[in-house]
């Protein structure tokens, strides 16, 4: 595996951190803002905005600049930002930046995603896809409880200091590591964009990209709710939350590292037995919540199921997307946080209308059922009739992506 791919998984390491990072900040950053709690979760809630839009948005805006300048370009605004949220007083500035700090991390994912892929013969570009996502497990495990242990001790802004001075590294290596120049390959001229969006909303892309983002929709359904749900129905003491966090971590980096060996051999397969497996799983969750060494046993391999069933989807969605090599990661990084953005939401409502804290649980089997059902009815279950032909021109849009691409290059 190329250096450089491992240099991309750092980049993810150090934004995945900050996204996740508030849950355990927003009471401190309230007191000393001056705002109220549910104002402090606003800023959560822009940066998934930031995340869902951005994506698209930032990796149109840098299509046609090598993918290295793309990728500092990013990482030098996710430093900037972060920076300014740590030294302003003002909840208005804070809110902007991390808008605009989730427009940059949108736009390194989307660029991130199809540079690891590139990097690699088509038997690792499972295990590359699976190295950047694997930077996001790392931080759920190792990043986040840290930002927590600063916040407590130093302060909030700490936290954001921290991200910023692990970004800069990040930024020296993906300068040294990553191919760059207008003599590249990657700084030919792009695929036309009405194309690509053929390609993406084309009938092989249309239902992979939904069930994607009903996995992540379940995923962060219940994942959101965990900390009530373990504290007030499985009745654990609050000193048991971040171990169950640190458990689902660790089971999700494992199954991002398992999905990322074989994706790539056999990808429906992988999709299907994580699907089917994440059903029963938060099913299982649901009725058992009540006994907490249940509860413990399922947490890490829900993280498993969960994050490795994601890596393989966006591995598939690459693959099957060559003829839009802008655009695909972007596309996977937007349904990505737009399940993580409407599974919260969908389980908040249970809550309002008193269903106790096993109804987000609930909602996460409801949406893995629609996923099941999304994937079987348009043919995600096939295989595609052949990764090579969608690369060749199976698909009529991907033909004419790729051809126009191939003659771009040799002009």
């Amino acid at each position: 595996m190329p250096f450089a791919v491992y240099v991309l998984g750092l980049a993810v390491f150090a934004q995945g951190t900050s996204e996740f990072m508030l849950s355990g900040l927003v009471s401190g950053i309230a007191a000393d803002l001056g705002v109220s709690l549910s104002s402090a979760g606003l800023l959560t809630s822009a940066f998934a905005v930031g995340m869902v839009v951005g994506a698209p948005l930032m990796a149109l805006a840098g299509r046609t600049w090598p993918r290295r300048r793309a990728l500092l370009f990013f990482l030098a605004v996710f430093i900037a930002v972060h920076v300014v949220g740590a030294l302003t007083p003002s909840y208005g500035v804070l809110l902007t930046t991390r808008f605009v700090g989730a427009l940059a991390n949108a736009g390194f994912w989307a660029v991130a995603l199809t540079t690891a892929v590139a990097l690699v013969p088509d038997r690792l570009k499972g295990r590359a896809t699976a190295v950047v996502v694997g930077g996001v497990t790392i931080a759920c495990v190792v990043g986040v409880p840290a930002g927590a242990v600063l916040g407590e001790h130093w302060g909030w802004r700490s936290a954001f200091w921290a991200v910023a001075l692990v970004s800069l590294p990040a930024a020296v290596a993906v300068l040294r590591a990553i191919p760059g120049g207008r003599g590249t390959e990657e700084a030919a001229a792009p695929v036309p964009v009405r194309d690509e969006l053929r390609v993406l909303t084309g009938p092989r892309l249309r239902p992979v990209l939904l069930t994607m983002a009903l996995v992540q929709g379940a995923t962060f359904c219940a994942f959101s709710y965990l900390e009530p749900l373990l504290t007030r129905e499985t009745g654990l003491g609050a000193g048991w939350v971040p171990v169950a966090l640190a458990l689902f971590g660790a089971g999700s980096f494992a199954g991002v590292t398992v999905a990322g060996r074989f994706a790539d051999a056999r990808p429906v397969a992988v999709v299907a037995t994580g699907m089917t497996a994440l059903v029963l799983g938060w099913a299982a969750l649901a009725l058992a919540a009540g006994r907490p060494v249940l509860v413990l046993a399922l947490i890490p391999l829900l993280g498993m199921f969960a994050f490795g069933t994601g890596t393989a989807l966006i591995t598939r969605v690459l693959g099957l997307a060559p003829g839009a090599p802008t655009l695909a990661g972007a596309f996977s990084t937007t349904a990505f946080n737009l399940g993580a953005t409407v599974g919260p939401w969908a389980g908040g409502l249970t809550l309002d209308t008193g269903s106790g804290y096993r109804g987000p649980v609930w909602v996460s089997v409801l949406l893995m059922a629609l996923a099941l059902l999304t994937a079987g009815a348009r043919g995600l279950s096939r295989r595609a009739r052949g990764s090579a032909r969608g690369r060749t021109g199976g698909d009529p849009a991907s033909g004419r992506a790729v051809g126009r691409a191939e003659a771009g290059r040799r002009g």
